[in-house]
């Protein structure tokens, strides 16, 4: 994958996790030095953890300032009033921007963190490589979530990292197949759809019912 191509692919990243971001810290009713701060650590969060796995010392987040400010100057485009009470005054708005922006953000930094991972000088096993790129993609949500005082989404919503994991691997076990861009372009796609259908067909993980949490609450 070209440079051009692949920060392009990186920006796209960006955007879409600032937007998921921004859009909590509205509905958390913060002010606009919080909602940049929300939108800043889910767009850079994952890429911050992936580079300390591997080894990146400073992250690149640190080292080149575009991410961070992409992922800022779209915070405040989304606090601007206009844009904010389209959110603010419509949940179904609320809930469609989330899906998307937060599929697409997942798809791309699960698949850049497996390039990552497999360009790092440390001896990437394919489980490494797999939870680098599940971690770059799932990290900045979570920190996201903490900070805004909300259960971690991959825990709680529809298929969230299972559909990372799913596409992690595809991608790993195709790279040396189909080379590096079309393995990215592959998993990129497949986490995307895997988490736009699991959001249309409420597919979920197994966890405990009502009843059982009654139980548990009685006699813990």
């Amino acid at each position: 994958m070209s440079e051009s191509l692949y920060l392009t692919f990186e920006i796209i990243g960006t955007i879409a996790f600032s937007v998921s971001g921004a859009i909590v810290g509205l509905y958390k009713r913060m002010d606009i030095l919080g909602v940049c701060i929300l939108g800043l650590t889910t767009a850079v969060g994952g890429g911050v953890i992936r580079d300390i796995l591997v080894g990146v010392i400073p992250p690149n987040t640190f080292r080149n300032p575009i991410y961070a400010t992409v992922a800022i100057l779209t915070a405040i485009i989304v606090f601007i009033p206009q844009v904010r009470k389209t959110f603010l005054k419509n949940r179904r708005v609320y809930d469609l921007f989330m899906l998307w922006m937060d599929s697409i953000g997942l798809g791309i930094f699960t698949v850049i963190g497996i390039k990552v991972a497999m360009y790092a000088p440390i001896d990437s096993t394919m489980f490494l490589t797999v939870f680098v790129g599940v971690v770059t993609g799932v990290g900045g949500g979570v920190l996201r979530d903490v900070m805004a005082g909300e259960k971690p989404y991959i825990f709680v919503k529809h298929f969230y990292a299972c559909a990372s994991i799913i596409g992690a691997i595809i991608t790993v076990l195709i790279w040396d197949y189909i080379g590096e861009t079309l393995s990215m372009a592959v998993g990129t796609f497949i986490v995307v759809i895997l988490r736009l259908l699991a959001a249309k067909y409420r597919w979920s993980l197994p966890k405990p019912c009502f009843e059982e949490m009654k139980q548990l609450k009685k006699n813990p």
